[in-house]
C-alpha cells in the first residue's frame, strides 16, 4: 500500500493547476464557486491562463507549477482542472523525492492517469481518481458529494445502490486500486512509468473510442502481460463507443473471463454525469458475487 496523505479541513487552502491541455479561463468560476461550496480556499497556478499550442503552457510552465504547488506548505491540495493531453510531457521531469517530503491530495483522471501511476510508484502516495474541476457544472450531486472524502477518513463502498452492475468474472479479491484511462494506461507501457499490475485490482474507463479500439489496447496490455496477475477488474464507465453494452462486455469476457479473478463491470467512474472518485494505492475488496467495491480510506487523519 502507498502512504495516504492528509486529509483537508474547512478553510484550507488548495492549488489549482492545469497539467495537460489549454484550459477555457471563462469557464473557471463554476469550477471555482465548487470549491466554495466545499468551503475550500484557493490559489490559481499560472496555467490556468497559459497556452502553448494545444497545451496549457509549455512543458517548463506546467512542472514549475506543480512544483510549486508541491513545494508550498500552505497548499493542501492540488486539483487537476482539466484534462486533454500533455501530463506525460512532464512526468520524467517531476521531483518525486519532493512530493513524497511534501505529501498532499492530488486529485484528476483521464490523461492525468499517467501521472497516478508515476506518482503511485515514485512518490509512494496514493492519489485520488475523481472529476476534473472544469466539469463541476456537468456533474451529478453524489459525484460532488464524493469530494468529502478528502476531509476525513472513510471507507468508500460502491454497490448495486449506485448504478447496476455486471459479473462478466466471479470470486473475491483484494489488492491495490491502480488505473484509470484505458489509453493513457496502454500509453505508459514500455516507460519507467508503465503500469505495475501485480496483485493490483485495474481500474478501466474510457470515452469515444470504437469497440475494436478498445480491443486493440487490452490487446496490447494482454501482449505486455499486464493481465497475467491481476487480482481482479473494475470496469469503468465506457462512453460514446458506438456500440451497445453487451458487445463490450463479451469483449471484456474474451480478455477476463478465464484469469480465475473476478471482474465487474458497471462502475460509473469515468467520462459520465456520475463520476466516482476513487483514491489509488489503498487497498480494496472487490466481490464479484455480491457486485461490491470496498476500498479503503485514502487520507488520514
Amino acid at each position: 500500500m502507498k502512504s495516504t496523505v492528509p486529509h483537508l479541513e474547512k478553510g484550507d487552502l488548495v492549488g489549482v493547476v492545469a497539467l495537460s491541455s489549454v484550459v477555457e479561463p471563462e469557464k473557471l468560476g463554476e469550477a471555482l464557486a465548487f470549491l466554495d461550496e466545499l468551503g475550500l480556499r484557493y490559489i490559481i497556478g499560472d496555467t490556468i491562463h497559459a497556452k502553448h499550442d494545444y497545451l496549457a503552457g509549455d512543458d517548463e510552465t506546467r512542472l514549475s507549477d506543480l512544483h510549486e504547488m508541491v513545494k508550498n506548505p500552505e497548499v493542501k491540495a492540488i486539483f487537476c482542472a482539466k484534462g486533454g493531453y500533455g501530463s506525460a510531457r512532464i512526468a520524467e521531469k517531476i521531483d518525486y523525492a519532493l512530493l513524497e517530503e511534501n505529501p498532499k491530495i492530488f486529485w484528476g483522471f483521464s490523461d492525468l492517469t499517467y501521472l497516478h501511476c508515476a506518482i503511485n510508484e515514485y512518490a509512494h502516495l496514493v492519489t485520488f481518481h475523481g472529476p476534473m474541476l472544469m466539469s463541476a457544472s456537468k456533474i451529478d450531486d453524489l459525484s460532488k458529494k464524493m469530494f468529502l472524502q478528502l476531509f476525513s477518513p472513510i471507507e468508500i463502498q460502491y454497490t448495486e445502490a449506485i448504478s447496476p452492475l455486471t459479473t462478466i468474472a466471479g470470486g473475491v479479491a483484494r489488492g491495490e486500486m491502480i488505473g484509470g484511462n484505458l489509453n493513457r494506461l496502454v500509453s505508459t507501457l514500455g516507460t519507467k512509468f508503465e503500469v505495475q499490475t501485480e496483485g493490483r485490482i485495474l481500474l478501466i474507463e474510457e470515452m469515444g473510442e470504437t469497440i475494436s479500439g478498445i480491443d486493440s489496447m487490452l490487446q496490447q496490455l494482454k501482449q505486455a502481460r499486464k493481465l497475467e496477475q491481476l487480482a481482479g477488474v473494475v470496469i469503468g464507465s465506457f462512453t460514446q463507443t458506438k456500440s451497445d453494452e453487451m458487445a463490450l462486455h463479451l469483449l471484456m469476457k474474451e480478455y477476463f473471463g478465464d484469469l480465475g479473478i473476478p471482474v465487474v463491470a458497471g462502475f460509473k467512474i469515468g467520462h459520465e454525469t456520475t463520476n466516482i472518485a476513487i483514491p489509488f494505492g489503498v487497498d480494496a475488496i472487490l466481490d464479484a458475487q455480491e457486485k461490491v467495491l470496498r476500498i479503503l480510506p485514502g487520507v488520514h487523519e
